[in-house]
């Protein structure tokens, strides 16, 4: 998708942008067309899973229907950031992440608010009358049935109805969406992941966990031992993986390779920080500076520690067959084996 630049913010960074054919503002005051009439959606997002899938297209849907512009309201961090700094969970998408996958839904709008300490402290009232009413016109809202919102999430979905009496928006809840006898959510998911079970994510989030970030250079010990390896820094706060060989698939430079994943800390040669690399398969080249996604499709097994260099390399290669045997044509992805 074609990023423009438009304004920019207080800190000098866009604030403003068109993610292909969606506006994307940091910051209410960001719109290029506020009071615009919009139905218009809030939430985390994080993860922008089926549930949340299914609300941002409720919202869609009454939209074209009232023949106005479908507008998303969402976080640049996990409110627990701010609210109960160093216990909130890890994201399961990146910001970019999140909002790629909000625009690729259709929304004609996504509005970015910075959950700081004053944001936080607002009252519902004044997120209804600045976010909704002033700045993004809105003569419908749609959100999850868990959502709450305002200080100390004093919101609610009855909240919303009564302020929209007043102010001439109607509100609505969307069901939480349940699948194999499971609550869809974006904790559930974490708790998944964290275990190395990826069957859960895959269906909650309707494609498979990946984790976005950039290659740095390692120390090469992979390509002394005949299979090297793309470190990958990823974000702080990011969800990863329990730890874990894995068969996945590697996105890099217009490129699709399978891919021997590994999250953990190479104890065969003394314990290092939790770190995740990836032996791309059929691949010869250097990618070091440039942004990559892997694509976890199946937990092959525990890290190990092995008694000999001969050990490690001979489980290495039955890891390698092991990943082409999963991912197959790499070119091929999503949901479908």
């Amino acid at each position: 998708m074609r990023v423009g630049l438009g304004a920019d913010g207080p800190s000098g960074r866009p604030a403003f942008v068109t993610l292909g054919a969606v506006q994307i503002a940091t910051g209410i005051d960001a719109l290029p067309d506020p009071g615009l009439p919009s139905v218009v959606t809030v939430g985390m997002f994080d993860g922008v899973h089926v549930g949340h899938q299914s609300v941002v297209r409720r919202t869609i849907d009454v939209a074209r229907r009232a023949d106005v512009r479908a507008a998303a309201v969402t976080f640049d961090r996990h409110p627990r950031q701010t609210l109960t700094p160093g216990r909130e969970p890890p994201l399961i998408t990146t910001l970019q992440r999140k909002l790629s996958l909000i625009a690729g839904l259709g929304v004609d709008v996504t509005v970015v608010l910075a959950f700081d300490e004053a944001f936080s402290r607002r009252s519902p009232e004044w997120f209804v009358d600045t976010i909704l009413v002033e700045g993004l016109g809105a003569k419908a809202v749609v959100i999850g049935s868990n959502f709450t919102f305002g200080h100390q999430g004093a919101g609610t979905v009855a909240t919303l109805q009564e302020a929209g009496a007043a102010s001439g928006f109607s509100a609505e809840a969307v069901p939480l969406v349940e699948l194999d006898g499971g609550i869809v959510s974006s904790s559930s998911i974490r708790a998944a992941v964290a275990q190395g079970d990826l069957a859960w994510p895959r269906l909650a989030l309707g494609r498979r966990f990946a984790v976005d970030g950039h290659v740095v250079r390692g120390a090469g010990r992979g390509l002394g031992l005949g299979f090297p390896t793309a470190n990958l820094e990823v974000p702080p706060k990011m969800l990863l993986p329990a730890r874990g060989i894995y068969a996945g698939r590697a996105l890099a430079a217009g490129g699709a390779h399978a891919a021997a994943i590994d999250v953990g800390t190479n104890p065969t040669f003394g314990w290092e920080l939790l770190h995740v690399e990836a032996h791309l398969l059929d691949f010869d080249g250097d990618l070091a500076g440039v942004e990559m996604t892997l694509e976890f499709w199946d937990r092959l097994r525990d890290e190990l520690r092995f008694d000999s260099v001969d050990a490690l390399v001979e489980q290495m290669a039955e890891d390698v067959a092991r990943t082409r045997a999963v991912v197959g044509d790499p070119r091929t992805g999503g949901v479908a084996s």
